[in-house]
């Protein structure tokens, strides 16, 4: 039998639909997968009994003809999606053991598909990271490792336990959350396929918030395939979150494979940085030759407001951040450290739950919102913001059914290698992807090669608003010519 583990979500889908092995034994398989697999510290909890009984009862539906379209498939869960009855901590000490009374959103509906829970992965403090190094459980490491190299590497960040799960054939997909990137850039570092949806197409409810306008859930996969099925069953309309949008969830698997002659695809000037690195620049050509051998059309378009995204992003985000975090006070839930009076206690528990990046931007955003720098910083960020929307919906309005663009200026990096000294050294990873966040847009990043060390590198595909369809249509373009890129098992 072909190791269970190496399989897509398709073809388990079909495997256990034909009764070639049973959902017991494909999460068993990545059960022991996971053990062997520790060291990478993906997982911060792993739940075997519940795992089992979420496989059996899968089993059964399956057998009386009633298996949901995700019955029986393994995935890891970021530890940002509260599950009910099963710590949630975002990685961060001030949750403590924290155990939801309820279920997020998007795990429910993965439960209702049949899906199964194989436990929750690693992710940067809050979501707030590049790297996944900032996490109280330490950070995760990249499957992938540099030619020749023992060199641990990032798997990047926030999303970095789920990319790395998925790369090293830990679960078969995996819940991610992208705020500025934390689920596009991970992929692009590990190989895998990340789509950030519009925002307002997956519920944020039961998430743990980070910036309320910018966060979005998303899967990451191995396939565009397998990220076209994971991403129906996440998305839909949630009363609970007033941000979601009231529109049909169309079937997105429908769009793999379908032609993409006569789209254009704007190739954006502004994104031509200084210093950007050859191999990166040699992809993006590639990646739009491979598209106008499919049929599309390229053009060139211009953003000018690129410029100001990264910027006015670490303003919008560790605004809301600081507001978020603020109920984080040591009074109903995690940890509590004793004070002489109440303030002592909020400012004791704070110092001691947050980490460094976390304390970083909670201060950044209580100064940009104070009285006195509030237009200054944080009013001309909004206006920013709306700026860098406008350039993507004149693209649009010319006609431009997606745009291509590197999904990160680098591929991995070693861990601790940066941001140490100088912390806009790590911010300048998003530099590709915040834009995306800023005017709420989709958006794919797909591996499409590797760099002289052979560690892959992703292309990003940004689309008009709710057109999540036509990414997977062009990213399955780049993904069928590019090829499958597996990381050398070394643990």
């Amino acid at each position: 039998m072909t190791d269970l583990t190496s399989l897509t979500i398709a073809e388990a889908r079909e495997g256990l639909a034909s009764k070639s092995f049973t959902a017991r034994e494909l999460t068993d398989a990545h059960l022991v997968a996971i053990e062997a697999a520790r060291v990478l510290n993906a997982y911060v909890l792993e739940t075997p009994d519940r795992a089992r009984e979420m496989a059996k009862a899968a089993d059964e539906k399956i057998a009386k003809g009633e298996g949901g379209p995700l019955a029986g498939i393994p995935l890891g869960i970021k530890d940002l999606f509260a599950t009910r009855d099963i710590r949630t901590t975002a990685c961060s000490k001030i949750l403590g053991n924290f155990i939801p009374p309820y279920e997020s959103t998007v795990t429910s509906q993965l439960w209702r598909d049949g899906a199964v829970l194989l436990g929750k992965l690693n992710n940067d403090e809050f979501a707030m990271g590049s790297s996944n190094e900032t996490s109280c459980f330490g950070p995760v490491t990249n499957p992938w490792r540099r030619e020749g190299s023992n060199t641990t590497l990032v798997p990047g960040g926030s999303s970095g336990g789920s990319a790395s799960a998925v790369a090293a054939s830990l679960c078969m997909g995996a819940t991610a959350t992208d705020t500025g990137g934390s689920i596009r850039q991970p992929a692009a570092f590990t190989a895998t396929v990340g789509i950030k949806p519009t925002y307002g197409r997956c519920s944020r409810w039961g998430i743990v918030a980070f910036a309320s306008s910018l966060d979005q859930a998303g899967p990451i996969a191995r396939t565009t395939r397998d990220a076209a099925i994971l991403m129906r069953s996440m998305a839909g309309h949630d009363p609970k979150d007033t941000t979601s949008v009231d529109i049909a969830v169309p079937d997105y698997e429908a769009a793999i494979g379908k032609s993409v002659k006569g789209m254009k695809i704007g190739i954006p000037r502004e994104y031509r940085l200084d210093g950007m690195p050859a191999e990166i620049e040699k992809l993006w050509s590639e990646g739009a030759q491979w598209l106008k051998a499919a049929g599309a059309e390229l053009v060139e378009v211009s953003l000018p407001h690129t410029k100001y995204a990264l910027p006015a992003y670490y303003i919008v985000a560790p605004a809301e951040a600081s507001s978020n975090l603020a109920r984080y006070d040591g009074v109903r839930y995690g940890l509590r450290e004793p004070g002489k009076n109440v303030i002592e206690m909020y400012e004791n528990t704070r110092a001691d739950g947050f980490g460094d990046e976390v304390r970083r931007r909670v201060l950044i955003g209580t100064y940009v919102l104070s009285a006195g720098y509030y237009d200054a910083y944080y009013l001309r960020a909004q206006k920013v913001r709306t700026l860098i929307k406008k350039d993507f919906e004149d693209c649009f309005a010319k006609g431009v059914s997606a745009i291509l663009t590197p999904a990160t200026p680098s591929a991995a990096f070693g861990i601790g290698e940066k941001g140490g000294a100088d912390p806009v050294e790590m911010y300048l990873n998003d530099i590709f992807t915040v834009t995306v966040n800023m005017a709420g847009l989709p958006g794919i990043a797909v591996p499409a090669g590797k760099d002289m060390q052979g560690l892959p590198l992703g292309l990003q595909l940004i689309g008009r608003p709710f057109d999540e369809e036509t990414l997977f249509s062009l990213g399955e373009v780049i993904q069928q010519a590019a090829g499958r890129f597996t990381a050398p098992k070394w643990w």
